[in-house]
């Protein structure tokens, strides 16, 4: 399966999350909903954010320009918020999944969604 197949399948398919993304944590998007775009700097911002998880519970998090305030910062998993929306961001072994979701929904109902995408990714090796 392609990662674009990862997003569109598995996390934007869920019908919870509304955009994804599949980055390396060594940078790079591998994969994403049309029209999300990450920049660089976002990128190194979450790949940093879970080596020094204090800096990103102060700053928060921007995606695709957006910013959003840190909930929490809980192991491999951030939850972030903007408003009534927000978004769950997990790491792997080999890279880092970003979703947004939207009101109605919200994480609870998305975190483990992700979560089970980033559990069977780990258990192949990503």
């Amino acid at each position: 399966m392609s990662w674009q197949s990862y997003v569109d399948t598995n996390l934007v398919g869920s019908g919870k999350i509304h955009q994804a993304a599949v980055l390396g944590l060594q940078g790079g998007v591998w994969a994403a909903t049309p029209g999300f775009t990450i920049s660089t700097e976002e990128q190194n911002a979450i790949i940093d954010g879970f080596k020094t998880p204090d800096k990103i519970q102060a700053s928060g998090v921007r995606l695709a320009g957006q910013k959003y305030f840190t909930l929490s910062v809980i192991d491999r998993t951030i939850q972030v918020k903007k408003a009534a929306d927000g978004a769950v961001i997990v790491k792997t072994t080999q890279g880092i999944l970003v979703a947004v979701y939207v009101a109605p929904y919200q994480a609870p109902e998305v975190t483990p969604v992700v979560e089970g995408l980033a559990d069977y990714l780990i258990s192949v090796g990503y």
